[in-house]
């Protein structure tokens, strides 16, 4: 993947290190390709507010998507509430809580929004509707459905531990506590494929796993579109046809298009890019997010040492969550130390020698969790900076710990 480098650091310059950054022309270029097939296929996009976590990034997107966009979907209760109070009014919450402070968070934030929330067993219902009540208001509920495959049945599980929800039969058995509850009221399901849409085509560090994992996603399509399929009717059927039926992901979205179950579809990581992104088959996105550091020491003959640096990608660990050196071209991070929080060395490619307070510059792995260590970033177009965009942490809050 080729990146801008030499525009990147013309626009750095001046800027204090480490600073984060975010290119405005790859940004928008991105939410143009991702929004391209949905719209086609007369799909609505809800932005994942996690994968990107600055409140003036999510609007840029929104405003770019126009009416294709119906709102977000939120990782805490807090951070559903303050977008409720700040006039966005279609968000769902895709995680449950129990706990009553989140539960009142929803319950206020159903005053000016459809804030619904997430839940996969009944001990979840409880706190809600105790909310709702205390706050007068009706408190929209989302089921999430496990859409791992199982080829051979419960033995083989491929995809993500999350919901227990599996069955027409178990999704109809809770939509009706839902619904027999008055203070809150069945809005939909959520389908998140997670074996389609978060696991690149292809990895470096192990080759030999790349036809085993198109291999699965070839036979887990089928699966996963049937067994939505299935859902959907078997609601409807009950009189429970949902209003929302979201899925989908950065990585499956053309292909969750395609599938008419499906009336929303989620996005969020691939706006930014990580370079996570970058081993997605026919999956065609520009490097739009990345962190500068300064050099600090020259250990040795070919290498350099920047200080901080250490901000791995949440997910199963191993060097493809580390950042990716994109500056100079053919920089890497060294096999033995990888990146350091406070210091990372870098091997410079042979006839390249960088000057202390020299940058190098990053590509995350991921696009949300660079924002949990930065205020802001820097807004490029061309080679300057033309704005700032605050991170939650600029704003002062920490909603996902």
């Amino acid at each position: 993947m080729t990146v801008p480098g030499d525009r990147w650091v013309r626009a750095l310059a001046d800027v204090p290190l480490p600073a984060a950054f975010v290119d405005l022309d790859a940004f928008e270029t991105n939410i143009d390709r991702l929004l391209a097939p949905l719209r086609a296929a007369g799909k609505r996009v809800r932005i994942a507010s996690k994968s990107v976590r600055s409140p003036a990034l999510m609007q840029r997107i929104a405003e770019r998507g126009g009416d294709l966009v119906i709102g977000y979907l939120t990782a805490s209760a807090s951070e559903t509430a303050y977008y409720a109070e700040h006039g966005v009014t279609d968000l769902v919450l895709a995680y449950p809580t129990v706990q009553p402070s989140d539960a009142a968070h929803l319950a206020r934030a159903n005053r000016t929004a459809s804030a619904a929330a997430v839940v996969d067993d009944p001990a979840q219902l409880a706190p809600l509707a105790d909310a709702a009540r205390t706050a007068g208001t009706t408190i929209p509920v989302v089921l999430d459905i496990d859409m791992s495959w199982r080829p051979v049945g419960p033995s083989v599980h491929v995809g993500v531990r999350r919901s227990p929800l599996r069955e027409p039969a178990e999704v109809v058995a809770l939509a009706r506590q839902v619904a027999a509850r008055p203070a809150l009221r069945f809005h939909g399901i959520q389908c998140y494929e997670a074996q389609l849409a978060g696991l690149p085509d292809r990895t470096h560090a192990r080759r030999w796993i790349n036809p085993l994992v198109r291999a699965m996603k070839r036979g887990s399509q089928p699966a996963v579109a049937d067994q939505r399929r299935r859902i959907v009717d078997a609601l409807a059927a009950a009189g429970l046809a949902p209003a929302i039926v979201n899925g989908g992901g950065t990585g499956s979205a053309a292909w969750s298009s395609t599938d008419p179950s499906l009336t929303e579809i989620t996005l969020g990581s691939g706006f930014l890019a990580g370079h996570l992104f970058d081993r997605y088959a026919g999956l065609s996105l520009e490097p739009a997010i990345g962190f500068a550091l300064q050099v600090t020491r020259r250990p040795t003959r070919g290498v350099v040492t920047c200080f901080g640096g250490g901000w791995p990608a949440s997910g199963a660990v191993g060097p493809d969550r580390l950042p990716l050196p994109v500056w100079p071209p053919g920089a890497a991070l060294l096999s033995a130390e990888g990146a350091g929080e406070v210091q990372t060395p870098v091997a410079l490619p042979r006839g390249t020698d960088l000057a202390l307070g020299d940058l190098v510059l990053f590509r995350p792995a991921k696009s949300g969790e660079l924002a949990e260590r930065v205020s802001e970033y820097a807004l490029i177009r061309g080679d300057r900076i033309v704005g700032r965009a605050p991170t939650y942490r600029g704003l002062g809050h920490t909603f996902l710990g």
